[in-house]
């Protein structure tokens, strides 16, 4: 048996979004600029298929495919973390087993929310999928309804599956229980702020290892996440300020979200259609006309801080 594979994670980890045709096929070419974007905007890693890839509307197979096609246009200069949701615990474990033959560098699993179910339940959840992988685990724990996992899951399930090694929480107000995740496993399950990064600056104080928001601001998230972990937080907000207003009105619907991300994208030129597969909301003109103007303000500020719309990727030295 091979050994485990590790995974650091400190800065930014967008959401790779699929990229749709207009007939709604997959777009498989797509992902090489996505990736390169990514990469040239100096984040830690990458993540797909999740929420904001539409993962619910593909396909088992489709799942596995974007997966694969993300790592070889990433071709090991990014670490790739590979989603794997499912509601029936023996399923997703399946579907994790296939990401690792498949070479990614972890596993995501989003906690299973369609109802409530007591804590136990969802440790023994994990329990399952964890006995039947060996890289590392993100667990996603989106909760709007009720509480997210406690410090002592964590600290429990990593004292039983030691490659469970990070958390993805999207809460306000959860600086607290940061801090006692960490305390809780000695700095052993890093926690990562979701929900577009829009608490990262407090949390950021409070000790999360990274940020995991969509691809299109990523770059810029970047800027903010190294100025405010050198200590420069007041300079870190004069950037994040004029980022947070398209991700709040983004994220008012996911269907929503999808929109405003792959227009802003297909705006920086990463992206070449920006069709969003079927269910889908259809915004509104006003809705539309604001996403413009949010997306607009988002390129004026690259340009005053001279970063480019379309990253050049780094030169390669040998």
């Amino acid at each position: 048996m091979s050994a485990p594979r590790t995974l650091h994670i400190d800065g930014i980890v967008p959401i790779i979004p699929t990229p749709f045709q207009s007939d709604e096929s997959i777009d498989f070419a797509g992902f090489a600029p996505l990736v390169d974007f990514a990469v040239a905007g100096g984040c830690s890693a990458i993540c797909l298929p999740a929420y904001a890839s539409e993962f619910y509307k593909l396909s088992e197979e489709e799942r596995i495919g974007v997966v694969q096609h993300a790592m070889t246009a990433a071709h090991g200069r990014i670490p790739v973390i590979g989603q794997a949701n499912h509601p029936a615990a023996r399923l997703a474990a399946k579907a994790a087993r296939a990401l690792e033959a498949a070479g990614v560098d972890a596993i995501a699993v989003a906690v299973p929310r369609l109802f409530g179910l007591p804590e136990k339940d969802i440790f023994r959840y994990f329990d399952t999928i964890l006995s039947a992988i060996q890289v590392p685990l993100l667990i996603q724990d989106f909760n709007p309804g009720g509480p997210t996992v406690s410090p002592q899951f964590v600290a429990d399930l990593n004292r039983l599956h030691p490659h469970f090694r990070y958390i993805k929480l999207e809460e306000p107000v959860m600086a607290a229980k940061v801090k006692a995740m960490v305390d809780a496993t000695s700095g052993e399950v890093g926690v990562l702020e979701g929900w577009g990064g829009m608490y990262m600056l407090e949390l950021i104080d409070a000790g999360i290892c990274g940020v995991m928001p969509g691809l299109a601001v990523s770059d810029l998230l970047v800027q903010v996440y190294q100025l405010a972990r050198s200590g420069r937080k007041p300079a870190a907000y004069e950037i994040f300020a004029d980022v947070l207003p398209q991700i709040v009105f983004s994220l008012q619907n996911m269907e929503f979200y999808h929109y405003a991300e792959k227009r802003l994208l297909a705006m920086r030129g990463i992206l070449r259609e920006t069709a969003v597969r079927d269910l889908t909301m259809t915004p509104d003109e006003i809705d539309r006309a604001h996403v413009d103007f949010l997306d607009h303000r988002i390129l004026a500020l690259l340009d005053r801080l001279n970063m480019p719309h379309h990253p050049p990727l780094p030169i390669q030295t040998v």
